[in-house]
């Protein structure tokens, strides 16, 4: 009775996260899209600082992990120092404000879609500088997904969804996307290299560190060299108070969306992670297009199925393999 109990609890506790993260990021991927596209006030003035977003992120994101910590004592002796953060704030200043920006040139379905093909810079990269060698069911993954974004970039976007756009311009925005990408896989790669250094680190630090770097290199970008476009944002917020709410807004869901993908991979592990936020990303699509008038064609809603398609199964490889390495550990 006890077991069913306990069973009946991870379920529930599991239904929360799904729930928390994908409200959290699907609000948020609304409200991303209606500061990069709508017309604020009488004077209809779009506001042009996307960068901006990423350094205001930045602030509310290290707030809530001080008060995390501080409510549930995440700290702990023997984990990383703040210092060692320094390289993968660099990267993860840089990879996401390009992410960001290139919604100025791109839509935000295509935005999505093309942040979803993070396998095919990892395999390359795998490939070519490692000499790793993957199986049949990879490639034929990487090929769904490289296809996919490939048939969508190359289909005509509907003049409703270009009238939107601050300054349409296709090879621009996916090259900031697959740039995103790239700088997201250094990011990666340090905070696994920190988090093996120092067994005892716990999320909240990591999110301390990391956020704390990034709004360190995000005030020096915005505020001095070489633009100092920060002051201008922030003219804008108070001449359009209701941007300035649309940003906290989008800050809080990034704060509370990183809460539950936290307590996500602490119980359940980063496989049902990466299930949830990529079903998440599926359904982001779905409701840009139907919510923000965003119109896909029939060529393009069927490269964003492939491209699910090869992430699921994608997925499901992952899962397979957990499987079997759970069965080995048994059998020893």
């Amino acid at each position: 009775m006890e077991s069913h109990g306990g069973g009946l609890r991870r379920v529930l506790v599991l239904a929360v996260c799904v729930a928390g993260i994908w409200s959290a990021y699907i609000y948020q991927g609304v409200l991303q899209e209606t500061v990069s596209t709508k017309r604020y006030g009488p004077d209809k003035n779009r506001f042009e600082h996307l960068a901006f977003l990423h350094l205001a992120q930045n602030v509310v994101c290290l707030i809530w992990s001080l008060i995390m910590i501080k409510l549930w004592s995440s700290s702990s002796a023997g984990g990383a120092p703040w210092w060692s953060y320094w390289s993968a704030g660099i990267t993860n200043t840089i990879g996401p404000a390009m992410g960001i920006e290139a919604l100025k040139y791109i839509s935000y379905p295509a935005q999505v879609l093309a942040k979803s093909s993070k396998m095919i810079p990892v395999m390359l990269m795998g490939t070519i500088v490692y000499g790793i060698r993957y199986t049949l069911p990879e490639y034929v993954c990487t090929f769904l997904v490289a296809g996919g974004v490939s048939i969508f970039a190359l289909s005509k976007t509907s003049s409703k969804t270009i009238s939107k756009l601050a300054h349409p311009n296709a090879p621009l925005g996916y090259g900031l996307c697959f740039l995103n990408l790239a700088f997201d896989g250094f990011t990666n790669a340090t905070q696994d290299s920190i988090t093996a250094r120092y067994p005892k680190t716990s999320a909240w630090d990591i999110m301390l560190g990391m956020n704390l770097w990034g709004t360190i290199y995000n005030t020096a970008f915005m505020f001095g060299w070489p633009s100092a476009s920060g002051y201008e944002a922030v003219s804008f917020c108070k001449q359009h108070p209701k941007a300035a709410g649309d940003i906290l807004l989008f800050c809080l869901c990034g704060a509370v969306g990183q809460n539950f993908i936290f307590l996500t991979i602490s119980r359940f592990g980063s496989l049902t992670n990466t299930t949830i936020t990529t079903t998440r990303k599926f359904v982001s699509i779905v409701v840009s297009s139907l919510w923000s008038g965003n119109p896909l064609s029939t060529k393009q809603w069927g490269s964003v199925a492939m491209v699910f398609s090869g992430l699921s199964y994608q997925i499901y490889l992952k899962w397979r393999k957990s499987q079997r390495l759970q069965k080995k550990r048994k059998s020893t």
